[in-house]
């Protein structure tokens, strides 16, 4: 693994951690999108983590992650399409990925 590769995955491990801090003490969706700045913070790491992943498969398409497509699939909405997600949508996310 080169030098490059292993500090994206440390971001993507940054950012995982990042989101479970700021989802601490939600347990609702009326709660996430009542807190504005988590909701920001959050879509934010959503992006980070998509965008790692991103280089990463630009650099070795074999790396093994679990949806890597649908992942960097969401950086790309959240970049470019962003007035295509919603709270509603990012909550479903993290409900998935995180159990929340």
């Amino acid at each position: 693994m080169t030098k490059d590769i292993k500090a994206y995955y440390e971001d993507i491990e940054f950012s995982i951690e990042r989101i479970e801090q700021h989802l601490a003490g939600i347990t609702s969706f009326a709660a996430f999108k009542a807190a504005i700045t988590v909701y920001d913070a959050v879509e934010r790491r959503l992006a980070i983590i998509g965008e790692a992943l991103w280089k990463i498969d630009k650099l070795e398409k074999s790396a093994p992650i679990t949806d890597k497509q649908k992942i960097i699939g969401l950086r790309h909405i959240l970049i470019h399409d962003y007035d295509l997600v919603s709270p509603e949508i990012i909550w479903m996310i993290l409900e998935k990925t995180f159990r929340y």
